[in-house]
């Protein structure tokens, strides 16, 4: 984000979801006004290649941590039990975040008690996993490809695969492909960028709220946007609503009491 920033001179960046530190591929980064958007990305899914190896447990569930915990059984797993385990963890609905995560318990991030040796009690948390596919079974190693919902946490399927299997298993390695639109094949490297390759690798606002309900209005109503005031409209749509006005995307705004009330302006 510092080199982003660096580079194109703006004084806000910011970026849709982190990516762990073993971890490689696309982050969607927001710059200027854009970056008033990030929360509308929370309900994009987001594409995974990672790779699990059975036999050990870890603190973090991927490479980083310290061994847990040991089990041979995969041994005697074959093609199909693999298959079968993370299909069962596919259809869950739910997973417990791992122990060392942002999710707060009691008001603090879990990785800071984990530092601090106060392991956590995480309760399930709600996921959706739409595909899952596994590319490679090669034991202890295992090659799978995964979408899934903003919140998922890919170390948790390989943990929780593990245990299915009736062993262990932990995350070696993970690159995201994919958010909502984008994908990393499109996307611009960091090693090498200038600030011609960066500003030219920036996208209109509007895509970033492509998947919100859109609502064209007229000049007069968009001088009173540009203001933050409410206006009024002759559809009424449930939820985050993009207001645009000849072509130029002007707010995020929510039906409340018969008006439109913008959550965020971006003109102005």
């Amino acid at each position: 984000m510092a080199r982003v920033r660096t580079l194109l001179g703006a004084a806000r960046v910011g970026h849709a979801g982190t990516l762990d530190p073993l971890a490689s591929g696309l982050l969607l980064v927001l710059v200027g006004r854009a970056t008033r958007l990030a929360r509308f990305t929370g309900v994009l899914p987001k594409r995974y290649e990672a790779t699990l190896r059975c036999g050990t447990e870890t603190a973090t569930d991927d490479a980083a941590g310290a061994v847990t915990a040991e089990d041979d059984a995969w041994r005697d797993r074959d093609d199909g039990a693999v298959r079968r385990a993370l299909a069962e963890v596919a259809a869950r609905g739910e997973q417990v975040p791992p122990a060392v995560s942002a999710k707060k318990v009691a008001g603090e991030r879990a990785y800071a008690l984990a530092r601090r040796g106060e392991p956590a009690e995480l309760a399930p948390a709600a996921v959706q996993i739409h595909r899952l596919e596994v590319r490679r079974v090669a034991l202890p190693d295992v090659d799978f490809a995964v979408e899934c919902s903003a919140g998922t946490y890919v170390r948790a399927i390989a943990r929780d695969a593990g245990r299915a299997l009736g062993t262990r298993a932990h995350l070696t390695a993970l690159r995201r492909t994919g958010i909502g639109p984008w994908s990393v094949e499109a996307a611009t490297l960091l090693a090498g960028a200038t600030a011609a390759s960066l500003a030219a690798a920036l996208r209109p606002m509007g895509e970033i709220v492509a998947h919100l309900p859109r609502l064209d209005i007229g000049p007069e109503a968009a001088e009173r946007l540009r203001h933050g005031a409410k206006i009024e409209a002759d559809r009424v749509i449930e939820g985050p609503v993009a207001l645009a006005a000849a072509g130029e995307l002007l707010a995020v705004a929510e039906y409340r009491d018969g008006l439109y009330a913008p959550a965020v302006v971006l003109v102005g």
